[in-house]
């Protein structure tokens, strides 16, 4: 294979220069490509083995396919910085996951090649279906390719898409990566000429031949001939569950041989009828040492030193709320065996890889089926044990129907450890826990907590563990704590309770979670100005404390309340508490009620601070709300640019 020494990459400016390429020398340029992924993330941080085990993969699909009149829907998104980088944004690659940079995922605003957006996994086939069937309306011929994960395919959404696909007969190229699963036997020269015959047109026509011959056979015969022919296939190359559900199999082979995969795509591309699954084998991380040695491949990662794969350490004052609640769901499991814990692919991400180490039967990693998470955490409650299913706010989004179903209505006393609650920097829109104050308020029964530092969180793990009555949330961020000293022990909080904090008369500021700390910051500042003001921690969206409430109503000229959620959350609830026992009736004159939550826009990645600031929640901006409720306009103008 040849190659030269000029390099290759700086003449691709899009996948058209690219195609101009002679085969031999893709070997040279997806190295190149290998090496600039590398050096970017470097700089920037973010997924980074994912990338690196597609780099042949994402070479030939834009080579073989005519993108992007040819649509290639990546699953995730995780792995598609190199496609970035081949696709007229390598300028800005080192911008990745940076305030005003690139998103981290596919992003269709950002590119006419991000034929969908991506965030959360198993939406690719959908997806590609969908534009396949527009296709086939609109009388089209471009191609459509699905690209997922053996990880994401193991979601039930992926098998729905496959099955409605094998149904449709719409044609569809599936890509599976597969760099974990271990699902495929060896790869090597054998696997990849079989994939060459089976995917070529002589194979195809001498099926269809036999077929035409059979279709004269008796209908059992030839029911049992088409059922031969399919197994003794699978048999050889394997596939027969894709079969099963109406895909032509190929593979598997191996994703990282070019000259394995360039005829394969060219063969299926070709093919002009029917969903077809490519079965690809990568490593993740391939190509870069550190990455290929880490347990986890390089998946997420800090700013790194190329040379050494040694990554810069955040400097931590505190330890992350997730680990935090990991030690306090250990340390309640310890002395009651009827915790367990479910997560859905994430058990580093949770925290609950230390449960796994304490209580490995009592760990439940149920990979990426949220919807079946919530349902069987519900089983577990019926017979009388208490799970913890631990998720991210926005994957949690996922099994809401189950959550209210089988959860919600039956009253079962499931515990839900929402992470990554709010507003989440560099990943964004997709993993903003923006929604869930919103969508488990409206649900008669739930209770829900935020807490406002790592203290009061180990308290709601125990709260929830002695919960009984029906299902139970609490929320918390990203990140690190504010550096409080933890306790020994969780204390068993009083449902509906919150706290006051400190004591003022004028200005009454109500925090949910962890607006609490910008919630005292403001308050010295307005006391500052002349102005009396009262900090308390709810503690409980739901039920909300009325008591303390209405007190705070009664008491104060102004009363904001403050959370990191989506507009329809805690001030909703207070909202209407207060609107129930008259406080809003004008009666009083002088009150004036303001909610503060995030605004009704989706946020762009950036710094924490910089979103919070965006959305209109830091310090400056409740001083400026309790102003303005004041009366004071141009104090409130000053304060926001202050």
């Amino acid at each position: 294979m040849t190659t030269s020494k000029t390099p290759l990459l700086d003449r691709i400016e899009t996948p058209q220069e690219l195609r101009k390429l002679q085969p031999s020398q893709l070997r040279q340029l997806a190295d190149e490509l290998r090496r600039e992924t590398i050096d970017a993330v470097s700089v920037t941080g973010g997924h980074l083995g994912a990338g690196l085990g597609v780099v042949e993969l994402t070479v030939a699909l834009h080579y073989v396919f005519d993108t992007p009149n040819d649509k290639i829907v990546w699953d995730v998104g995780h792995q598609t910085y190199p496609h970035k980088i081949l696709t007229g944004r390598r300028d800005r690659i080192r911008t990745l996951r940076q305030g005003k940079g690139l998103a981290g995922f596919t992003k269709r605003a950002e590119s006419d090649y991000d034929a969908f957006g991506a965030g959360h996994s198993s939406t690719s086939i959908s997806a590609g279906l969908g534009m396949a069937v527009a296709r086939d309306l609109s009388g089209g011929s471009n191609h459509v390719v699905a690209v997922i994960g053996d990880s994401a395919i193991s979601a039930g959404m992926a098998y729905e898409a496959m099955n409605n696909a094998g149904a449709l007969d719409s044609r569809l190229i599936v890509i599976l990566n597969d760099n974990d699963m271990s699902i495929a036997p060896p790869t090597g020269a054998m696997s990849a000429y079989l994939a060459r015959l089976v995917s070529g047109g002589a194979f195809r026509t001498l099926r269809e031949t036999a077929k035409q011959l059979a279709r004269h056979l008796p209908h059992f015969l030839y029911d049992k001939a088409r059922k031969a022919e399919e197994f003794s296939r699978s048999f050889i190359t394997g596939g027969t569950l894709f079969e099963e559900l109406g895909f032509y199999y190929v593979g598997p082979i191996d994703g990282h041989n070019l000259e394995h995969l360039l005829p394969v795509l060219t063969n299926v591309r070709d093919k002009d009828d029917g969903p077809v699954l490519v079965h690809v084998v990568t490593q993740k991380g391939k190509g870069y040492g550190p990455a290929e040695a880490a347990a986890d491949r390089y998946h997420g990662v800090n700013r790194f030193d190329v040379l050494t794969g040694a990554q810069d350490k955040p400097k931590a004052n505190a330890p992350s709320y997730t680990s935090v609640f990991a030690k306090s769901l250990v340390a309640e499991a310890e002395r009651d065996d009827k915790v367990v814990a479910i997560t859905a692919a994430m058990p580093a991400g949770t925290g609950l890889d230390l449960f796994e180490k304490t209580f490995p039967e009592r760990m439940f990693d149920v990979a990426i089926a949220e919807q079946h998470a919530v349902t069987f955490a519900a089983g577990l409650a019926c017979e009388g044990y208490k799970p913890f299913c631990a998720l991210y706010s926005t994957f949690l989004q996922r099994g809401y129907d189950q959550l209210v179903h089988d959860v919600a209505i039956q009253h079962l006393p499931v515990r839900f450890a929402i992470d990554r609650a709010g507003l989440v920097g560099a990943d964004g829109p997709t993993h903003a826990g923006a929604f869930d104050l919103a969508y488990l308020g409206c649900l008669p029964g739930m209770v829900m907590m935020a807490p406002a530092d790592e203290a009061e969180l180990v308290h709601m793990v125990a709260t929830s563990v002695a919960f009984d009555e029906g299902p139970i949330a609490f929320r918390f961020p990203r990140g690190e704590g504010v550096g409080v000293e933890l306790p020994e022990r969780g204390e068993v909080l009083e449902i509906g309770r919150g706290r006051i904090i400190r004591e003022g008369s004028k200005v009454a500021i109500l925090s949910l979670g962890t607006r609490l700390a910008d919630a005292l910051t403001a308050a010295k500042e307005l006391t500052g100005r002349g102005i009396s003001t009262t900090v308390a921690d709810a503690r409980f969206a739901k039920p909300v404390d009325r008591d303390l409430l209405l007190r705070l109503a009664a008491n104060h000229e102004v009363l904001i309340t403050i959370e990191e959620g989506s507009i329809g959350g805690f001030g909703s609830q207070a909202f209407q508490i207060l609107s129930e026992h008259g406080a809003l009736d004008g009666a009083r004159g002088a009150f004036k009620f303001r909610a503060m939550a995030l605004p009704d826009v989706y946020i762009d990645h950036d710094k924490p601070d910089i979103m919070l600031a965006r959305a209109g929640l830091d310090a400056r901006a409740i001083v400026a709300k309790a102003l303005e409720a004041l009366g004071d306009e141009r104090g409130a103008a000053r304060a926001m640019i202050a």
